[in-house]
Formats: structure tokens, C-alpha cells, sequence
């Protein structure tokens, strides 16, 4: 399986399906190895964690604890569900590539593929 992706790090996507469906967020982090995306705040797990000492506190006075609780952190979520929105037309669309000439070197472009757009996602 290739390791490349259409969504970048930075990119605004769209959630597809799951209990964040409709919603947008830009992208965090991008894993083209376990095709999988963080978005920001979309698809958040909480973790319960227990209050624990930081190592090597002592030199400067007492014992510092780091503090337990809930934390809440994006979870990674498949790039199959996500879509990325065009920032021309404001739409989820699917990504083309179309290869253009920009100061005399062939660059490979994203494109937005929505009928009547068709325009460069990269910027």
C-alpha cells in the first residue's frame, strides 16, 4: 500500500462518519504509515490518569506532583473519513493533482475536483 495521502498537515478536512460527522477541523498531524490523521478537537478520547511525582523535583524544595484527572486528547481517525474542504469554493471535494509549471519547475498541484472549481488547494 502507498504511503502517500491526499490530506497534509494544516489542511481544513471534513468528518465523514462517527460522532463528529459534519463537522470541520484542520489537521494536527498527519500518518501516512497507519493512514490515519489527528484533527484538532474532532474525535477527542478521554484518558484517566493518576497524580504522579516528577522525577528529579527534589533539588528544588518539596515533592512536585503532576495532577490526575480526565484528559481529553484528539485520537487519530482513518484519512477514509475525512474529506478536505477547498478553501476557494468552501466545499468537501476529493483531490486531483495536476502538474503545472511554476518559475520554470514542474510541480505536482492539488486541485479541487467539484464542477465549476477545479482550483489549487496548495497555496
Amino acid at each position: 500500500m502507498s504511503t502517500t495521502m491526499k490530506v497534509k498537515k494544516g489542511d481544513l478536512v471534513q468528518i465523514l462518519t462517527g460522532k463528529d460527522r459534519g463537522k470541520r477541523g484542520r489537521v494536527i498531524e498527519a500518518r501516512p504509515a497507519e493512514r490515519r490523521v489527528i484533527v484538532e478537537n474532532l474525535n477527542v478520547a478521554k484518558r484517566h490518569t493518576k497524580p504522579r511525582p516528577i522525577r528529579d523535583s527534589s533539588r528544588m524544595g518539596g515533592a512536585q506532583i503532576v495532577p490526575g484527572g480526565i484528559l481529553e486528547k484528539p485520537a487519530p481517525i482513518s484519512v477514509s473519513n475525512v474529506m478536505v474542504v477547498c478553501p476557494v469554493c468552501g466545499n468537501a471535494t476529493r483531490v486531483g493533482h495536476v502538474v503545472r509549471e511554476v518559475k520554470g519547475e514542474m510541480l505536482r498541484v492539488r486541485v479541487c475536483k467539484r464542477e465549476g472549481c477545479g482550483q489549487e488547494i496548495d497555496r
